[in-house]
């Protein structure tokens, strides 16, 4: 075959190629869908709001004080000779109990001396009305012959009579000082106390002024917290008036040294009319009897020590309580309707502590909330609670 012969054949099965291709090509049958996209309702979990009267509890934390508390210091100078076990830091003494004893000897020397003068001052205030009485009694011989200028008081001797006399008061005011002196020797616990610090042993040289020790009062201490002011009108201050009235109620934790269901009860007592200087927030005074547990079980409270405290606010009337971790952005709540759809709203909030929001209107007791997390939230939406069958 020739070579024009064999190029033609090629040309020819080429193009036979081809055309079957192109037939297959268009005569292939297409796919097409069947069928349309079902929409299903979302699953949720929902719980029926009631309204009522509630409490709130509000949260604050603050620093345990002691409300009463001593810098003790000598009003005499002098050598400790005495020092007593229980004044030691950490002991609680009594009301009068003698911590210390600085010597006495010079003040007892000073004592004696004081009331020898006052002896000797008695003495002439003795001779001197024993004159003054020799004194009348010859102005009542001599009166009338007596020179008209001549002044009565001093024939009578009044003069010497009321120095005498001064001169007793004041040996009697030198005695009571001395005596005075003498008793501030003996340095006492002045009510029952929590001893914290110790500064003075036997024989240290003390004087007026110097820091002997520290004590704080066993009887109550105080939590001092700081809480906005816009949670005031809801928290109950005692009357001053009325020593029965109390105040909302207080438990103290401190969760860094107690078990978590421990905590103390306390009772709000003042409103401390100062507001701190950075965070613009209210102070307040919690009180708390019995700190140290002498009188049952219990944790003790430490001066210093950082707690957290729940109190108990004022009833508020009439609204629906709801799980803060049931409302959504912007103040706003998921509610199921009775067709089965989803509707986001708006709420009223009159206050918010740390576990609720206390809702005043958008919704109503009755009311089914939605508590589920939704990926994606609209007006509308259809729901369906879990355990209820698919429609």
């Amino acid at each position: 075959m020739t070579p024009r012969r064999t190029l033609l054949v090629c040309v020819a099965i080429l193009a036979l190629a081809a055309g079957l291709i192109l037939v297959i090509f268009n005569t292939e049958p297409s796919a097409t869908k069947s069928g349309a996209t079902k929409q299903t309702a979302m699953l949720v979990d929902v719980i029926t709001v009631e309204s009522g009267d509630y409490r709130p509890i509000f949260e604050a934390t603050g620093t345990v004080r002691a409300e009463n508390e001593v810098i003790l210091q000598p009003r005499v100078a002098g050598e400790v000779i005495n020092r007593s076990d229980a004044f030691t830091p950490g002991t609680v003494v009594k009301r009068g109990q003698r911590l210390l004893t600085i010597d006495p000897a010079d003040f007892e020397t000073t004592v004696r001396r004081r009331e020898a003068e006052l002896a000797q001052a008695e003495a002439d205030l003795a001779l001197e009305r024993g004159r003054q009485e020799v004194a009348a009694e010859d102005y009542a011989l001599l009166g009338d012959e007596m020179a008209d200028d001549m002044d009565t008081s001093l024939v009578l001797r009044k003069p010497q009579l009321q120095a005498a006399e001064a001169r007793v008061a004041a040996a009697q005011a030198d005695l009571r000082r001395a005596r005075l002196d003498l008793q501030r020797t003996r340095v006492n616990a002045p009510f029952d106390a929590l001893v914290l610090e110790r500064q003075a042993n036997v024989g240290s040289q003390v004087g007026p002024g110097d820091v002997i020790g520290r004590l704080v009062g066993v009887d109550r201490f105080w939590v001092e917290l700081s809480v906005p002011v816009s949670r005031l009108r809801w928290l109950r201050f005692p009357d001053t008036n009325d020593a029965q009235d109390t105040g909302s109620a207080v438990k103290i934790h401190n969760r860094a040294a107690w078990a978590p269901e421990v905590f103390r009860k306390g009772e709000l007592d003042q409103l401390v009319g100062e507001l701190t200087q950075q965070t613009r927030l209210a102070r307040i005074l919690i009180t708390v009897d019995d700190p140290l547990a002498r009188a049952a079980d219990g944790p003790r409270l430490l001066v210093g020590a950082f707690v957290q405290a729940s109190i108990e606010g004022e009833p508020i009337p009439d609204v629906v309580r709801l799980s803060r971790e049931h409302l959504r952005k912007g103040d706003t709540a998921w509610v199921m309707t009775d067709d089965n759809t989803l509707r986001i709203q708006p709420l009223e909030i009159l206050l918010k502590d740390a576990d609720y929001a206390y809702v005043r209107s958008g919704i109503d007791a009755g009311d089914r909330v939605v508590t589920s997390q939704l990926a994606t939230a609209t007006d509308g939406a259809a729901l369906r609670r879990n355990g209820t069958p698919a429609p």
